[in-house]
């Protein structure tokens, strides 16, 4: 057996271990246009700042290891220029000589990965303008930001470029961040991300949503930035994280079939158009494990296990691709954002019926020291109570919940589930009624009918006249503080004794701090008679959603 494999980094290097873990007798050639076989592309954010003071921490692994603890033959600095299907070849081109030579192959793996976006804007190709992709693109960045400089430009709002931000902060330069969208992360909800724009703009940075460049200068003070809306900003530094395009040409030249945004179309075997040739990675195109629809999810860990599944079936595994529910995390300085299946906006493009709830637990018990709240959004089937997607935002432990949803979504749980599953508790750690207890009491409880709710966004949206009258169950101190227009305050310690206030003809919407009191509310007004429903997530839910109106 003859295997090639074109790339390295997460996809390729994880194939050709593999690969040779499986077979001592096969030849494996490795062939990786740039210097370093694999990296941390993740990491290369925080090296900028030097929270990754070594540089060679961010290299997973060397030509020179790969070589002598898996005897495979490494090719660095070499560009795979063409694919010959028929003969079964590929031609290569040593970068440092320019030579050009041909290998034979039994099989052969695309890990190409994905390139930044640089969209044809004029002065695109200024010095100063950057985007990051690799070890070389961060020893430019980093030269340019260590050097002195006031002022910088991320243009991105995804998770690639609030890290930049974090860190260029962190190095006391001033920021601008641009984003096209009305919203940072757009793979979250609007209203989820609320926490990181006040976070964003209590640390200095200047956010600029709902706007793009539309040119670049040389200015006096370095890059003049030109927006859509005639705007400019100025800034000695540019980094463009506006999203990433399959590297497709090999594939495409070799009439290899493509799929969504031209990624590379693979079957569950990860095998291509052309059986003897394998694609993973960032280049390709996947199935939503939740929506069932092609995608392309370019993220570090399903290339790993996409890497290690094609060598599986080369050497004659039956391997079957589950797909990918993007579960992804951020940190952005204290905070942490993350998300796993669908969210609500790619539900309703694709017209999947869902009910959402949102709870706001502390991280662990409140009593023990240094609790931290977070707020989690989970998304469900309305019949079934199928987990069809999560979002957390907050501080310590939303990893950790996310990746309990990641892991019901994949076993096809339901909040009914979700009430009893069973998790470490102990106060530093959690809390009994554990924050994913507490969604799947809330979602479930829901679907059973214990507590009709009513979503914030569909109150905010009903014309004044028309909305159910709001009852506000805190506290009259919390009242005082803020609420929902044109609510009043009866405190649901003090519900019982005032029914005779509430009306019997109209519908009454009730809300506390963060639901809990809410649906104690609405138990007792149930059993009274009362047309009643709870504003899922309360105040604190409405808050989220007041911000994005007011942005």
């Amino acid at each position: 057996m003859k295997l090639l494999i074109v790339g390295g980094v997460a996809g390729g290097a994880s194939a050709a271990a593999r690969a040779r873990r499986l077979s001592e007798d096969a030849e494996i050639i490795l062939f990786e246009r740039g210097p370093d076989v694999s990296f941390a592309n993740c990491g290369l954010p925080y090296y900028v700042s030097g929270k990754i003071a070594d540089r060679n921490k961010l290299l997973v692994t060397t030509p020179e290891r790969l070589r002598s603890r898996f005897r495979l033959d490494v090719r660095t600095s070499s560009s795979v220029v063409a694919i010959d299907r028929a003969a079964k070849t590929i031609r290569v081109r040593e970068l440092s000589t320019g030579r050009e030579y041909v290998e034979t192959y039994d099989k052969l793996i695309l890990a190409p990965g994905a390139a930044p976006l640089t969209p044809p804007i004029p002065g695109i190709d200024l010095p100063g303008i950057f985007t990051l992709r690799n070890l070389q693109d961060v020893d430019r960045i980093k030269s340019v930001v260590t050097g002195g400089i006031k002022q910088a430009v991320v243009v991105g709002a995804g998770f690639i470029g609030l890290e930049l931000v974090e860190n260029l902060v962190e190095l006391g330069i001033s920021t601008t961040l641009v984003e096209l969208q009305q919203q940072v992360l757009p793979p979250l909800d609007q209203e989820m991300t609320t926490p990181i724009v006040e976070k964003l703009r209590a640390k200095g940075v200047n956010l600029v949503l709902g706007e793009s460049a539309d040119g670049f200068e040389k200015s006096a003070d370095g890059i003049a930035i030109r927006l859509k809306s005639g705007k400019t900003l100025t800034a000695q530094i540019v980094i463009l994280g506006i999203g990433v395009r399959p590297e497709n040409r090999l594939a495409t030249e070799a009439g290899l079939e493509l799929g969504v945004r031209g990624a590379i179309r693979v079957n569950a075997s990860l095998q291509t158009s052309d059986p003897d040739i394998y694609a993973v990675g960032d280049a390709i195109e996947i199935q939503d494990f939740v929506l069932e629809s092609p995608s392309m999810i370019p993220l570090a860990g399903p290339a790993n296990r996409q890497g290690r599944m094609a060598a599986d079936h080369v050497f004659g595994r039956t391997v079957h691709y589950r797909g990918s529910q993007g579960t992804a995390i951020v940190g952005v300085f204290d905070l942490t954002a993350a998300m796993t299946g669908a969210s609500e906006k790619s539900l309703i493009r694709a017209g999947r019926p869902f009910r959402k709830i949102y709870v706001h637990p502390a991280n662990h018990a409140g009593y023990y020291p240094g609790a931290e709240q977070m707020t989690l959004k989970l998304l469900f089937d309305p019949a079934s109570g199928k987990v069809l997607g999560g979002q957390g935002v907050g501080g310590s432990g939303v990893d950790k919940r996310i990746d309990v949803i990641a892991v019901a979504i994949q076993a096809g749980l339901t909040v009914f589930d979700l009430e009893q599953v069973e998790l470490a508790y102990a106060p530093q750690y959690g809390s009994a009624k554990d924050p994913i207890n507490m969604a799947g009491f809330v979602a479930a409880g829901l679907i059973r009918g214990d507590h009709p709710q009513i979503d914030v966004e569909a109150i905010l949206k009903m014309p004044v006249e028309q909305r159910p009258m709001l009852l506000d169950v805190r506290t009259p101190q919390e009242f005082s503080q803020g609420q929902l227009p044109g609510a009043i305050n009866i405190s649901v310690d003090d519900l019982r004794e005032r029914l005779s206030e509430l009306p019997r003809d109209r519908p009454i919407a009730v809300y506390c701090q963060v639901g809990q009191r809410g649906y104690i509310a609405t138990r007792i007004l149930m059993q009274r008679g009362f047309d009643v429903v709870n504003v899922g997530g309360g105040y604190k839910t409405y808050r989220l959603y007041a911000q994005v109106q007011n942005a």
